[in-house]
Formats: structure tokens, sequence, C-alpha cells
């Protein structure tokens, strides 16, 4: 038997399918022999609007494959030369663009036969001689099939794209919040500085990239501090923009910007009572329409020269102060965030340190760590914490001990679920 191929196209009347997407699935190959056999085959299978093309052999049919991929297989099974199974194993061996299916064509019908034809690769055998019912309707299940594995290969090809797109969106926003990193670690540029003969200490460790948590210092001279602690409602990019924002308010280089410096007779500048500095920043907040964000705030103003300490507590934690003689106090009886009510009102509170005494503000990150049994730090885990830490390391020393001290009482060993930041006074008359 010569490898004479022949190929018959859809009727004019029928619509081209789309090679390109796979959406119709109605491209035939015929393998056989037997020349009448294919004719027959090939003219049931035009009437019911599949594109058929022929092969007289195995080789001649894997050319054909390779030159263009069929949706369908109709083989006989045995034929000179390479058979219907070795056509099965060499097509699914060869790189394809989509799945083809595979019916192969046999005039026994044993079990043993079927299962050795399932397992080479077909999908389905018939039995000749071949009812050109069953072969329709054999074509139709397998159509379904190469439809529903074409819409899945659709999607996923979909769901790559997509997660391609935002993967490479994840890496600019991640390049992005690096730099917003850099930006806000920038807003706290000094983490020692001394005022006189007393020293300021700050520690900032956002939860995430960027954080909420605000900490400073400013002094408009004449022996005289302010120091903040702030923590901005939430987390991530919304509560930074506001950190940056509000450290604009309480900037130490530019003090003509800083809402709580004064300016007096054109000639020196002083520092407003921290309650009006609360307030002036509520009116801020509570002007600005659309933004829902409030904040907590401890702010103290300190006098270097006789140590006495005016205190607002707007909603954060309470200060501790750490005594040179050994025993420790909080400050403040709590109070209403900044930005929460418009016409919130604020109080004070007044105490005095010593030389050697230490001030600490604290954001919630301490008092509010979660602990391995359950519950929370507290306040007198934080007082506990402090009092572990030796009285004689420098303010840096204590900072770094005691958030080393606060990652072994809570277990985490590494990030905190929390922004972590602290504004700590060394005062040294």
């Amino acid at each position: 038997m010569n490898a004479t191929l022949a190929r018959r196209d859809v009727p004019a009347k029928l619509p081209a399918r789309p090679e390109a997407d796979g959406a119709c699935v109605r491209h035939v190959l015929i393998v056989g022999d037997s020349r009448v056999q294919r004719r027959l085959l090939s003219m049931m299978l035009s009437r019911a609007g599949y594109r058929v093309t022929e092969a007289a052999s195995a080789d001649a049919a894997l050319d054909l494959c390779r030159e263009s991929q069929p949706d369908l297989v109709v083989s006989d099974w045995l034929m000179p030369g390479m058979s219907g199974l070795d056509l099965c194993r060499a097509l699914r061996a060869l790189p394809q663009r989509h799945y083809t299916y595979f019916i192969l064509m046999t005039s026994r019908n044993e079990k043993a036969e079927v299962a050795q034809g399932l397992d080479c690769g077909a999908d389905d055998l018939l039995t000749k001689p071949v009812d050109a019912g069953e072969l329709r309707a054999r074509l139709a299940a397998g159509e379904r099939i190469l439809r529903m594995e074409r819409e899945l290969n659709e999607k996923n090809r979909l769901v790559r794209a997509t997660l391609e797109e935002l993967q490479a969106a994840k890496a600019t926003l991640d390049a992005d919040l690096e730099q917003a990193r850099k930006i806000q670690q920038s807003l706290v540029p000094e983490r020692t500085r001394r005022f006189g003969r007393s020293e300021v200490n700050l520690l900032f460790e956002p939860c995430g990239q960027v954080g909420g948590d605000l900490v400073g210092a400013f002094s408009p001279g004449h022996g005289t501090l302010g120091l903040y602690a702030i923590d901005v409602s939430g987390h991530g990019i919304t509560s930074a923009l506001m950190a940056a924002r509000l450290s604009g308010y309480l900037s130490a280089e530019f003090l003509d910007q800083n809402l709580a410096v004064i300016r007096r007779f054109e000639q020196f500048y002083a520092l407003r009572p921290p309650a009006e500095v609360a307030r002036l920043l509520n009116e801020r907040l509570a002007a600005d329409k659309g933004v829902e964000e409030y904040f907590t705030m401890a702010y103290a103003t300190i006098d270097l020269r006789t140590g006495r300490v005016r205190l607002v507590q707007a909603g954060h934690p309470h200060p501790l102060i750490l005594r040179a003689r050994g025993d420790c106090e909080f400050l403040g009886q709590g109070g209403l965030p900044i930005g929460l009510l418009p016409d919130a009102s604020f109080g004070e509170v007044v105490t005095r340190l010593s030389p050697g005494d230490r001030l600490l503000l604290h954001s919630d990150g301490f008092v509010e760590a979660p602990l391995p049994g359950g519950g929370q730090l507290g306040d007198k885990g934080l007082r506990d914490l402090a009092v572990r830490v030796a009285p004689a390391a420098s303010g840096r020393e204590f900072l770094d001990d005691l958030y080393w001290h606060l990652k072994q009482a809570t277990g985490s060993g590494t990030a905190a679920e929390d922004d972590i930041s602290a504004a700590l006074l060394d005062y040294r008359g």
C-alpha cells in the first residue's frame, strides 16, 4: 500500500477555524492503510462539519502532526510498519500546543486489547466496522473534553499573566516602600542628641516597611526642650504619610513651622504649653476634610535648668519616670486622642525631674505586646523590663536593651506585631 496523502477541507459554508485561540475544535486526522475506509470516514465527518485530513500511514500522520497539530485523531490499530499504538505513543512524545484526542479503531474488543490501547495513551476505542452515529458521538465527547481543556489552559494563561502583572506591581510597590522607609527613617535623623548636659535618645522600629509612629525632640534654646511620642491610627502607608505630615508640624529644623513653638517679641522662640499644642493639632486635623486618621500623643516640655516637666497625654500610653534612686512612676490620666473629636479639650500633668532621672515616652507597641501565655505586657510588664536594664547603661544602651528584653518576653524574636517607638530623656540638671 503506498502512502498517498489526501486532504479534504471543510465546505465553504462553514466558518474558518480560529487556529490562534483554539476556540473551535473541528480538525480531524484519519489514519489508515485502507483508502476506501479513509474516504468513507472522511465523507461522514465532512458532512458533519469537520475539517478532515487523511494519512495513509503512521509515519505520514506524524509528519502532518508536526506541520499542523490536529484536534482529534482517528487511527486504525493495525497498519504496515508503525501501528496505531506506536503512532499514539509517538504523538504523545511530540511537543504540542494543545492536547490531541486520540481514537483507535480495531476489529477486536477484548478487554486486554482495550486496556493496552488506553495504556499507550489513547482516549477511546472504536470497533470496526465503524458506525457513523457512534463515531460522531465519540468525536463529540472528545470535543467537549478538548474545549474544557483549552478553556482551562486559557484561564491558566490569564491567571499567569495577571500574576506576572501583580508581581511587577508588587516589585514597584516594594521599591516605593523601601524608598518611603528611607524617607521615614530620615524623619528621625539623630537617634542620640545632647541638649546641654542632658541627652535624648530615640527608638523607632516599624512592624512593616513603614510605620505610623513618630518620636522626636526639639529646643528653641534658653534651656527648654520639647519631647514627643506619636502613634497614628492604623498601619502602613496611610499612617506613614500622616506621621510624615506631623513631623513637619513639630519640626526641629524649622522652628517657624513648628506648632509647638511661638516667637516672642520678634527676637526669640519659646515653647507653647503642651495642652495648647494638642489643641492646635486637633484643630488642624478637624479642618482637613476627608482625613479619618487620628493619633495619640505624649508631649512634654522640660525646663532643663529646674527639671520641671509639663505633660499632655492625648490617649497615649502613660510615660514612665525612672528615678535615680531606683523607683518608677507612671504619669498622666489618659485623655482623648487627637483628631477624634473637633472640640476635644486636653489637660496637663506637672512633675519635676532630679539629676539622674529618666523620662520615657513610649508607644503602645510596648504595653500591648502579646505574651506567649496570653494577655499583654501592660504597664507593670514594661516597668519590670525597664528595671532589668542596668541603671548605669547609657541612654542608647538602655533603649536597645529594653527592646531586646521586649522581644524575649513576647517570644517574637523578630518583627513585632505593632510599631515600637520610644523617646528617652536622660536628665542631668
